[in-house]
């Protein structure tokens, strides 16, 4: 009996809800996931799921089982991870999800540069700004910038990103250059979707925070679409200085609040099992991390060798 794909089997119907789409993931009929989790009852002499027309759920029993397999196959993706850093060479496949953002400016380039210096790793980066499950979905690595939100994964910071707030000189000409925190509210924030402000944003001049109050006249979940309003005269915003560098230069946007410090935004590593030295996980995780070095005309880059946490 192969019993730990039965409990992935059974893992995987609590997550999805339902028998038919763990046998989708695990690739398996209805009825052949069916059949795995009865084998699974009938081996530990109780009822684990109860079945109805809307889905699946645990039994008493069944979350006590959900429980423990989970750490066992957690163990088993740790066992499996250490196995394959044992190789000299970096290969396989490993599965990205990073922010459009960074994922365009930055983090694609730097897995191009991977690809091409290892010929045996098989790279698939989806750029999104989802907060992804890094192990209900299958990946083996996601970037997130501002919070690590919820995940099952193990998460830790790898940069803190020195941010600014931003326009178009031609809107500041128009509504005003803000000379204190206060002034924010006559002009309107362009917002990312997954940026809560909670009506303010916290920042500091010689070491003392104020409450910048701020109002928000737009809301977008895809972050070209708030630079071209910010180019267009929409508003303003707020990114990482390194991302509009260029722009900054060529006098297309404007730095707001020059005395004031905004907020940095922090960027976590999200990966469903502990980070194991000399993986391909790590190798593009301090690859990143170096190209950020790299460009960051005023980084604030965390110590990449911060223990893991839940």
């Amino acid at each position: 009996m192969d019993r730990l794909g039965l409990l992935e089997t059974f893992v995987s119907a609590l997550n999805e809800g339902s028998l038919s789409a763990a046998g989708q993931r695990r690739g398996i009929s209805q009825s052949a996931a069916s059949q795995q989790i009865r084998q699974l009852e009938i081996h530990f002499g109780q009822q684990l799921l109860h079945r109805s027309p809307q889905g699946v759920t645990a039994t008493r029993a069944g979350v006590l089982v959900r429980e423990h397999a989970q750490r066992l196959l957690e163990r088993h993706d740790l066992m499996m991870a250490e196995l394959e850093a044992l190789h000299k060479d970096v290969a396989g496949t490993i599965r990205i999800s990073a922010g459009h953002f960074l994922g365009r400016a930055i983090f694609g380039p730097v897995l191009v540069e991977l690809d091409k210096a290892h010929a045996d790793l098989d790279i698939v980066m989806r750029s999104e700004d989802r907060l992804v499950d890094v192990v209900r979905e299958g990946y083996d690595l996601a970037i997130r910038a501002g919070s690590m939100g919820e995940t099952s994964g193990y998460g830790r910071k790898i940069a803190s990103l020195e941010t600014v707030f931003f326009a178009s000189p031609a809107y500041l000409d128009q509504h005003g250059r803000p000379n204190k925190p206060e002034d924010l509210l006559c002009l309107k924030f362009i917002q990312h979707r997954e940026d809560k402000t909670l009506g303010y944003f916290p920042i500091t001049q010689e070491g003392v925070e104020f409450q910048a109050p701020i109002r928000v006249g737009f809301t977008a979940d895809d972050p070209h679409v708030i630079l071209n309003a910010v180019r267009t005269g929409a508003g303003y915003t707020r990114v990482p200085r390194m991302l509009i560098q260029e722009e900054l230069e060529a006098g297309v946007f404007e730095v707001m609040l020059t005395d004031y410090v905004a907020p940095p935004k922090d960027l976590f590593a999200i990966t469903p099992t502990r980070l194991i030295a000399g993986s391909k996980v790590e190798l593009v995780i301090n690859a990143f991390v170096a190209k950020l070095n790299e460009i960051a005309t005023a980084p604030a880059i965390a110590n990449t060798n911060n223990k893991l946490t839940a």
